[in-house]
Parts: structure tokens; sequence; C-alpha cells
């Protein structure tokens, strides 16, 4: 949900799968029981969207000793397919969302979150931003949100493709405090005496997210990704050069950046009537 209020990528996967898909998965339940041909008719409409060959792009993982098999078959099932062409590509207009938002479940605990985007900040993004982000999940947000607040978990990432940076809480019995401890970052990131020790430590372990394992077929689809989002050889040398070059400098550097989230973040809350409002207040 925060995502949706800054990028177009994040407003469409919560139409999908977010709040907003939920509402919609409601209106899809009761549409059926009533109005079955409409919702047939729509269903047709997206069938008739993607099934065109001229549209399409097709992502294949397989060993080489499987090409000459499997590629003809593969050919044959899009020859198969409407050819069409592609369609005038959708304006989406995104709708403006509030500042704060807080949605109520029967629940005891709370998910706090809160979003920037540091490319407003202004701050270039940098590979370093990884480190200092587990740096910060394993120090500030795990003592202050986790440790001291009693939250299950605390975690505050950076999206290097979108430039969004997010601090989010989980089974949170806090919902003022933890936004208070989200702000309270940048001081923490400028008062932290880091040694080489301690950043090569954050660079450890921060390896993980930047080389995780991967079967073959994650493999695949990591390469589709990276073909429709553009993250090429070379950027991505550029970021693991950034990475492995990070350096007490970048710390400060990436504190002044999340002034933004600070001053102008975001926020989306899930929790108990009584934390929310009591939040507003």
């Amino acid at each position: 949900r925060l995502a949706a209020h800054f990028t177009e990528a994040g407003w469409i996967d919560e139409q999908l799968g977010g709040l907003a898909g939920l509402e919609a998965v409601r209106g899809l339940a009761a549409a059926v029981e009533h109005d079955w041909p409409s919702v047939l008719a729509r269903l047709e409409r997206v069938r008739t969207a993607l099934l065109r060959r001229a549209a399409m792009l097709v992502n294949v993982t397989l060993g080489p000793e499987a090409h000459a098999t499997f590629l003809p078959g593969l050919a044959a099932l899009l020859e198969a397919l409407p050819e069409g062409g592609v369609l005038r590509p959708a304006s989406w207009e995104r709708p403006a969302l509030p500042l704060r938002e807080g949605f109520t479940v029967p629940s005891q605990v709370n998910y706090v979150g809160k979003a920037a985007s540091l490319l407003r900040a202004p701050y270039e993004l940098h590979g370093s931003a990884l480190a200092v982000a587990t740096y910060l999940n394993t120090t500030w947000l795990w003592e202050k949100v986790r440790a001291q607040g009693g939250a299950y978990g605390a975690h505050g990432g950076l999206d290097l493709l979108s430039g969004l940076f997010t601090y989010t809480s989980y089974r949170d019995p806090n919902v003022v405090r933890t936004l208070d401890n989200y702000d309270g970052t940048p001081q923490y990131l400028r008062g932290a005496a880091l040694d080489d020790d301690e950043v090569t430590k954050a660079v450890i372990a921060a390896t993980g997210r930047l080389d995780a394992y991967q079967l073959p077929a994650a493999k695949g689809f990591t390469s589709l990704t990276r073909v429709l989002t553009g993250r090429t050889d070379a950027w991505r040398q550029q970021v693991r050069d950034e990475f492995l070059g990070t350096a007490p400098a970048h710390f400060t550097a990436f504190a002044d950046a999340l002034e933004a989230v600070r001053r102008a973040g975001h926020v989306v809350a899930l929790g108990s009537a009584d934390a929310l409002q009591a939040a507003e207040a």
C-alpha cells in the first residue's frame, strides 16, 4: 500500500493483491452470484488482451540438451495463439492517496509502515545503501522497535530501482512510538561510532541479499525481470562495486537522505481501531 503512494508499479501491485485487490475480489464474488454475464464478458476481455502473439514475451528456463525437443513444441504453441497486435497502452491514472492511512482489523497488534522516495531527497542511489540498511536492521531498528518496543519484527530497506525507502514493523504493540523510532534513524546513523570492522560486518551481512542462492527456475525468472527493468550487467556491476566499497562516510550520507523520510514520509498502519484512533489523536 505504501508503494502505491509513490510508483505506478506499486499501485498496480496493490490493485492486484493489496487492500484494493481485496475490495475488488469482494465485488467480484458478489457479481459472480448476481451478474455472471458481466463477469464472463470481463474475463473474455482479459483473455483477448493477453493471448495476442505479437504482444507476448516468452521466458523459458531449460538446459542446452533440451533445446532441440522443447523449442519446436513452443513454436507450435505460439503459432496456435491469435496473432493480434499490440493493444494501445492503457493510460493509468493513480489516485492521490492520503499522507497517512489507517486500516482497522480485529487485532491486538499493529503493522506500521513509513516510506518516501529518496530520489526527491535529493540522493543519488548508491550500492552502499544495502549495507547501511542491513546495519540498521540489526542495530537501531532491532533494539528500538523489537527489543524495547516489543514488536515481533522491524525492517528498513531501499529499492534501488524505484528509490523508495520503507520502514515496516510486524506484530507491533505500538504505533506512534514506532514512528518516532523511525524518525530517529538519521540521528542514530550520524552518532554511530563505526570502524572498519563494523562496516565490514554490515557488508558481509548484506551479501546474501545481493547474491542469494537460486534454483534454475528462479534464475530464469530473475533474468526476465532484469530484461524488463533494464538492470544490465553494467548496472549490476556498478552497484556491486559501490556496495563492496562501503565506508563510514556512506552511513552519514545516507542519514542525510533519510531526512526525507522523516520530514515527508507517508504512513500506512494496520491495527486495532483503538490504537489507530489514539495514534491519530
